[in-house]
């Protein structure tokens, strides 16, 4: 091995690798489009078939076809949203007719009581009084912070839609333009990868309804049983939590405590809202339990033909890179990416190694 070959392997490790930060940092800076663009697919490939019911069984044209399953969409939105306009409500009554010295003196009293029966002395100082905790010095800031959300929820939701309906309307003319590129020998190869692809998506979001589905009746019994209110919604919420990988339980156990403490805020802390928050946070983690030993394994390891720990890693550099929503989107954009490595890749032994079960 000559000097020139070495210096020629060297300048190709150094381009590749240049390569990738450049692909990587590009991908961090379009991050908003990209996660625009994955989730317009994502509904595309949702509506697709209401769009060819639509234009088989009820002759409609392929645009107007298009604007129905988009107006659809809308309204699954608009009614998703109207469903915790009526808890929100209740709660924000709830936290309205709080009495936050009593809530001061009932949690100081259970405290002493604690340390009494751990043969303890009785705490020498009060608790922090609960309102002075709650500034309100902020409310401006917070006021200010919450309109850039929902303004930054309002082009996202109008791009992803504008995206979506042209995925759904030209998606056919689309592919083939993109099949048009591909030299005569591929297209065969090509067409299975995308077959592969639908395939693979459709089976993930199904299982993944199913996955849903059973938190969410599970937990509504939960709920059901120790008498909280809004059942329905605070299951559905935290079951649709569980959409986020790993950190969506985590804030579903939050939110599911808050709102049953908020439920029984006028009762006696120590005899009725302790043990009731204890017992429906018990029924939330064997609820999760028998999510990720029974849900979990049948959609991420036979519907995705992933391993836990690769999807556990994706996940992680996904939601690094795009927040919250990139560890959404990060299971079947990696299945996405495996099926296409393999096809454009089907010798490397890497690639063979990750794709093995697709």
């Amino acid at each position: 091995m000559n000097s020139n070959t070495i210096a020629q392997g060297i300048l190709k490790a150094v381009g590749i690798i240049v390569g990738i930060v450049l692909l990587v940092l590009g991908l961090y800076k379009l991050q908003n489009i990209i996660i625009y663009i994955v989730l317009a697919a994502i509904l595309a490939l949702i509506g697709r078939p209401m769009i060819k019911f639509l234009k088989k069984r009820l002759k409609f044209r392929n645009t107007w076809a298009t604007i129905t399953v988009i107006v659809v969409i809308l309204g699954a939105f608009a009614g998703l949203i109207s469903l915790f306009v009526p808890m929100l409500i209740s709660q924000g009554k709830n936290l309205a007719s709080i009495d936050f010295q009593a809530l001061n003196d009932n949690i100081h009293r259970f405290l002493d009581d604690l340390l009494h029966s751990l043969g303890m002395g009785r705490m020498e100082s009060q608790v922090g009084n609960i309102p002075e905790l709650l500034n309100m010095q902020d409310v401006s800031t917070m006021l200010n912070g919450f309109i850039d959300v929902i303004s930054n929820i309002g082009v996202g939701l109008f791009s992803v839609l504008f995206i979506t309906f042209f995925f759904m309307k030209d998606g056919t003319a689309i592919i083939n333009s993109f099949l048009s590129l591909v030299k005569r020998e591929r297209l065969p190869q090509v067409r299975k990868t995308i077959e592969d692809i639908k395939r693979l998506l459709s089976r993930y979001f199904l299982g993944l309804f199913l996955q849903l589905s059973v938190v969410f009746i599970l937990l509504t019994i939960v709920l059901l049983i120790f008498g909280v209110k809004d059942a329905l919604i605070i299951a559905f919420l935290c079951a649709l939590l569980n959409v986020i990988p790993y950190v969506g339980p985590m804030i579903g156990a939050v939110v599911i405590s808050v709102l049953t403490i908020s439920n029984f805020m006028d009762a006696d802390l120590q005899s009725v809202i302790l043990p009731k928050t204890i017992y429906v946070l018990l029924g939330f983690f064997i609820t999760q339990f028998i999510d990720n030993v029974f849900s979990q394994p049948i959609i991420f390891s036979n519907s995705m033909k992933s391993s836990p720990l690769e999807i556990f890693i994706v996940t992680l550099i996904s939601g690094t890179l795009f927040g919250i929503v990139g560890m959404v989107i990060a299971i079947p954009a990696y299945t996405v990416l495996k099926v296409i490595l393999k096809a454009v890749f089907p010798k490397n032994k890497l690639i063979q190694l990750l794709t093995a079960k697709i």
